[in-house]
């Protein structure tokens, strides 16, 4: 029989649940082959971090060096726990305001045009979608020295004239945070705004039996329906503390802020890319996977214990 006509004569034999169950492995096929092929076939990689490697060298003409990398990393670990500290400070400042966009997406369903709720919505998600280079352009047009609000702010008296926020050290943590939270807080409403969508109308025509105010009902029946989603969303920001990205921080990165600016995914980049350490940025790749799978594990068992099923 033809192997065609084999399998067509098989599916068709299926059952209704046993079609679509194939249908939908055939469709997520490709999403596995991606998943597979960016992030578990460079793990074949971390090879080099026993050999001194240069790049553009086949691994075979490269001297082995045993755990000297990983003896190196030990010997620099004020450095990176330098680096851990500005990884985790950025982290847990953004989990910190992890409720901004539900408050956000509350605010937003409160709105009865549904003209400027439209217009509001998508005035706060397009930043989203714009390149951190432009927003780096845009900031250094409002923020560095004779930039639109330090210009402001001096006539006013509050700072100095050449004041510079994008190169105080100080401030860099909170300057940061405020540009992710700008970007980002239209986007990451969306999931806040249909789960919102999916809370039962029932409930706020028996609130509104009961007599509840506005308030009150946003208290009683919105915020308890997007908790299960809320912490969701927690506990995966929390299990990807040390994922802070690279592209923010690359071009905001300058040799006044570069104490507080630099994050593990930077850290790793100026080693590997600038430095030319090849081996010893897989180092420090390896030890931030190892961190992120205890991470997850852990998180895993805590959103098991309190919501009684885990998210792996």
């Amino acid at each position: 029989m033809d192997h065609k006509m084999f399998f067509s004569a098989s599916f068709f034999n299926l059952s209704g649940k046993k079609k679509r169950g194939l249908k939908y492995l055939l469709l997520a096929l490709p999403f596995v082959a991606f998943v597979i092929a960016f992030s578990y076939a460079p793990l074949y990689s971390w090879i080099y971090a026993f050999f001194h490697y240069q790049m553009g060298h086949k691994i075979s003409n490269m001297p082995f060096v045993g755990f000297d990398n990983f003896i190196k990393l030990y010997n620099q670990r004020n450095e990176i726990f330098r680096v851990l500290r500005n990884t985790l400070a950025m982290s847990l400042l953004n989990i910190a305001f992890t409720p901004l966009p539900a408050v956000f997406a509350i605010m937003l369903n409160e709105i009865r045009s549904t003209k400027y709720r439209k217009f509001i919505q998508t005035t706060t998600t397009l930043p989203n979608f714009i390149s951190w280079f432009v927003i780096f352009g845009l900031a250094t047009a409002i923020f560095a020295s004779g930039g639109l609000i330090t210009t402001v702010m001096a006539k006013f008296g509050v700072t100095a004239t050449n004041t510079n926020i994008m190169a105080n050290n100080d401030a860099t943590w909170w300057f940061q945070l405020s540009l992710g939270i700008w970007k980002g807080l239209g986007w990451q409403a969306i999931i806040y705004i249909a789960a919102i969508a999916g809370i039962d109308e029932e409930l706020y025509d028996a609130a509104k039996v009961d007599g509840a105010n506005k308030m009150q009902t946003i208290m009683h029946v919105t915020v308890p329906g997007l908790i299960p989603t809320f912490l969701v969303l927690l506990l995966l920001a929390v299990s990807n503390l040390l994922n802070n990205g690279l592209d923010q921080y690359f071009v905001f990165y300058n040799p006044m802020v570069s104490d507080k600016i630099e994050v593990l995914d930077y850290y790793v980049y100026k080693v590997g890319i600038l430095v030319n350490d090849y081996s010893f940025s897989i180092v420090i790749g390896m030890l931030k996977s190892l961190i992120s799978v205890v991470l997850l594990f852990t998180v895993n068992t805590i959103s098991k214990n309190l919501r009684g099923e885990s998210l792996v």
